[in-house]
């Protein structure tokens, strides 16, 4: 088979960026990141995922969201599973992983994750950054 096949599928219908969307786990966990007064918001499209398939995580300043989307096992008889034809797969399955690099004024110590409808929020507290000291420096000489 050869690569564009591959990437395309072998049906009539050309859709190459959803092709390439299922083979990519970055475009298969959109994530929106917006920051509010207070926080910073993260927002994860993970439609079918229990929150017990998802782990969040943050190690120094690097926000990690991670789990695995388990393939469906609609029947457990072994007899029925060959019989089984599929015309068309689209959805992600298999492990995924994102990473985002906090600024310097997310309170690392203070995050807070939920999950509803399929959609994971993860809010990162901030705080006020400190403005450095000006400090004039005398020039000396002529």
């Amino acid at each position: 088979m050869s690569l564009i096949s591959q990437m395309v599928g072998d049906d009539e219908t050309l859709d190459p960026f959803l092709s390439m969307m299922n083979r990519c786990p970055v475009l298969s966990t959109p994530t929106d990141w917006k920051e509010t007064k207070d926080a910073h918001v993260f927002l994860s499209d993970l439609p079918g995922l229990k929150k017990d398939e998802v782990k969040v995580e943050v190690d120094g300043r690097v926000l990690q969201i991670s789990g695995d989307r388990h393939a469906d096992d609609d029947d457990d008889d072994d007899k029925n599973k060959k019989m089984i034809k599929w015309h068309r797969v689209e959805r992600c399955r298999g492990k995924f992983q994102r990473r985002f690099r906090l600024p310097e004024n997310a309170k690392v110590e203070q995050v807070k994750a939920h999950m509803e409808n399929g959609v994971l929020v993860v809010t990162v507290s901030k705080q006020e950054l400190k403005k450095p000291n000006t400090k004039l420096v005398q020039i000396h000489g002529n």
